[in-house]
């Protein structure tokens, strides 16, 4: 059987048929899914082709999400050609300059307004996703979709990666919580929501500037909900791969507060309401990533993806020690899970 690259390459072949310029090939990178992303250059041309095994990955979901947000003015990238079939896309070039990329190198300069001017064209453009994409197109992020995902910690993190075999009042105490975080993700205002809003999946683009504000290219949509209104701006501001002072994450969430609230979508949300929310919303998200990068390292092969765990953690204990309804899981997290996990990785409490 051919690899599936090979089939890739047959298939820009036969699509780039009638041209006379040289296809030059190269893998850009994988990511977090079974997917895979290859540069296409042809003369002065250059494509991102996609090979997403059609086993694992919905295509048609990609396509369809895409066209809300584009129709929403929101710069996500252009589909020229697709195979559902075979699971190969052909996509507009944003380039390689990511979100996060950029605001490392900005953080060792000291570029401070450079910053905040990325987080707030970012904010921007999550106001846009939240009150211009046509919600009735997107499935609902139900109350078992938050559990299903919030139970990979207890899977992966903590049996599978950490070996803890968890007794009775372990279990009721991580059910607890999941049933708490549940309850204050489905009572929030519900919108659009991306689903994964971070650094890595937003890109700088050239020219940076379109009609007249700086407008970050959006990708790795094909899994967007109608869900929590927090959910993609503690995804973007609590990041799993870039961490910033307490202070700044306020004010960033501050000016989304201020924004949306001149919009009317929460205008009824008093300022504690929304603290309140974004903090929640974080906790049942960092639940589900810590369990997401134990499995891409056990089950998938990705081993980089540890390293990233204990900045997650980090958040997670931060926050959860604010709310009293989440002291039981905060007591057996400190007593039973950060000893172990500390002898397996460099889990910062």
């Amino acid at each position: 059987m051919e690899s599936r690259e090979k089939l890739l390459k047959s298939w820009l072949k036969e699509m780039f048929a009638d041209s006379s310029e040289e296809i030059n090939f190269f893998l850009v990178s994988g990511d977090a899914s079974f997917r895979s992303y290859y540069r296409v250059q042809m003369g002065q041309k250059s494509f991102i082709a996609v090979d997403a095994p059609p086993e694992q990955e919905n295509s048609q979901k990609f396509t369809y999400v895409c066209d809300l947000l584009r129709n929403a003015n929101v710069k996500a990238p252009e589909i020229f050609s697709s195979d559902y079939d075979q699971g190969f896309m052909l996509l507009e070039d944003f380039g390689d300059q990511t979100y996060q990329s950029t605001l490392e190198e900005l953080r060792k300069q000291g570029d401070v307004d450079r910053i905040n001017f990325l987080y707030e064209s970012s904010i921007n453009t999550l106001l846009d996703i939240q009150t211009r994409v046509d919600k009735e197109g997107l499935d609902p992020y139900t109350g078992t979709l938050l559990e299903q995902e919030m139970s990979l910690f207890e899977k992966w993190f903590c049996n599978a990666f950490l070996g803890i075999e968890l007794d009775h009042i372990s279990l009721k105490i991580i059910m607890d919580t999941q049933i708490f975080l549940r309850s204050s993700a489905e009572t929030q205002l519900q919108v659009p929501v991306h689903r994964d809003y971070h650094s890595r999946n937003l890109m700088v683009l050239t020219p940076e500037i379109i009609d007249s504000k700086l407008v970050p290219g959006v990708i790795d949509f094909q899994d967007a909900v109608f869900g929590p209104y927090t959910y993609d701006l503690v995804s973007l501001l609590r990041d799993a791969y870039i961490r910033w002072d307490k202070r700044q994450v306020e004010d960033w969430a501050l000016y989304y507060y201020k924004n949306a609230q001149a919009l009317g979508l929460i205008n009824t949300i008093d300022k504690a309401q929304f603290q309140r929310d974004f903090d929640l919303m974080g906790l049942q998200r960092q639940l589900k990533v810590i369990g997401i990068f134990a499995r891409l390292a056990i089950r998938d092969n990705k081993p980089d993806y540890l390293a990233d765990i204990p900045g997650v953690v980090g958040y997670f204990s931060e926050v959860s020690r604010a709310y009293d309804e989440l002291r039981p899981f905060v007591s057996w997290f400190d007593e039973v899970v950060m000893p172990i996990a500390a002898a397996k990785i460099n889990l910062i409490k």
